[in-house]
């Protein structure tokens, strides 16, 4: 009976120890497993992006012709026809307007009719002395009978000169009733009707040459000395992905009084037929010396007594901590010269939980 007992006991206690056993094994297992079916641990990355250390301002302007003539005529009149219109391009030499040549007629005829008696009146002065030179050779006539008959065909001759350059003024004034274009270019204002009566030199026809445009920009003060010593640039609204070379022309000596801007002009050598006057353009200001530079949050910034370094995020979702130099410090940013490749991912959060060569996954928001 009492081995019995102890044959019943010591069965009893080798399958407690059976199940401890078999409890123990499974909770490794499941360890294993649990290990084993750990997910990768999400982070936020920040992209890596250098861009000049002094950043780029950007200025609206508009595109203007560099030179922009109001021409006139250049005698009075009264206006006969206006040959062309606003937006309509001109070429050198193409009529733009008209007077009445009635009154310049006339007095072309009438220049033309005292040239004639100024010849006539030489032609008889002129014969006059040649008598007086013979009769003074004979010894007929006095010194001062030649000298009257020199005179006054001097003055024939005087009187001819003077009716000549009448007629050509004449004939000049009668081709400034004609108001031609001088360059060619487009017609961007008419200041004239027919009928109307001008004065001479009175603005008649505004037109912007089509021989160089330029970008008209206000910049403020404190950028005065980067758009004389920076690189430009002019993007035009229409058109933002094509860039033109700008080069700073005339700056204003004096500030605006309302504004505080300075008014500059960039011409546009660069530019073609898709640069249209009148149009809206972006004007870019960048400093030709300045260091190319990537801002990254600062708590990316790993370092445990060595150098700065970041982790940096693969393809395949491996972190690698690479070393970088940095420039400086803002106060929600590090910013760095070299170290990480343009366009790299870096662990933006969380980089003190992190051991290079561990599997990550990028997302782009975390949630509690």
């Amino acid at each position: 009976m009492f081995v019995r007992s102890v044959l019943s006991s010591y069965s009893r206690l080798l399958a407690g120890v059976s199940l401890a056993v078999m409890a123990v094994a499974l909770a490794g297992c499941n360890d294993t497993v649990a290990q084993k079916a750990e997910p990768p641990r999400p982070v936020l990355v920040a992209t890596a992006h250098y861009d000049a250390e002094t950043p780029e301002r950007s200025f609206v302007g508009t595109i203007k012709p560099r030179i922009e003539s109001d021409l006139g005529f250049r005698v009075a009149g009264k206006v006969a026809k206006r040959l062309v219109e606003v937006g309509q391009t001109v070429e050198v030499g193409q009529a733009l307007a008209t007077l009445d040549e009635v009154d310049l007629k006339l007095q072309a005829e009438q220049a033309v009719a005292e040239q004639t008696a100024a010849t006539g009146v030489l032609a008889q002065a002129a014969a006059a002395e040649q008598r007086a030179k013979d009769l003074k050779a004979k010894g007929w006539t006095t010194d001062a009978a030649m000298d009257s008959s020199r005179a006054a065909a001097d003055e024939a001759r005087a009187r001819l000169d003077r009716a000549v350059r009448s007629v050509e003024l004449t004939r000049n004034s009668l081709s400034y009733a004609t108001l031609v274009a001088d360059a060619r270019g487009v017609v961007t204002a008419t200041l004239i009707e027919p009928g109307q009566v001008v004065a001479a030199g009175q603005a008649s026809i505004r037109v912007a040459r089509f021989a160089e445009k330029e970008a008209v920009v206000a910049i403020p003060e404190t950028l005065v000395g980067r758009a004389k010593s920076g690189v430009a640039s002019v993007t035009l609204w229409s058109e933002p992905d094509k860039k033109y070379t700008a080069k700073l022309r005339e700056i204003a000596p004096a500030a605006d009084p309302a504004t505080r801007t300075y008014l500059a002009k960039f011409s546009l050598p660069e530019a073609d037929d898709k640069v249209a006057l009148g149009m809206t353009a972006t004007l870019t200001l960048s400093d030709a010396a300045t260091e190319r530079v990537a801002r990254l949050p600062l708590s990316a910034l790993f370092n445990e007594g060595g150098k700065p370094s970041f982790y940096v995020v693969d393809d395949n979702g491996k972190v690698t901590l690479k070393p970088v130099a940095v420039k400086a410090y803002d106060s929600n940013d590090v910013v760095i010269t070299s170290g990480v490749e343009e366009g790299a991912k870096i662990v933006a959060l969380g980089v003190q939980k992190l051991d290079p060569g561990q599997k990550v996954r990028v997302v782009s928001s975390l949630s509690f």
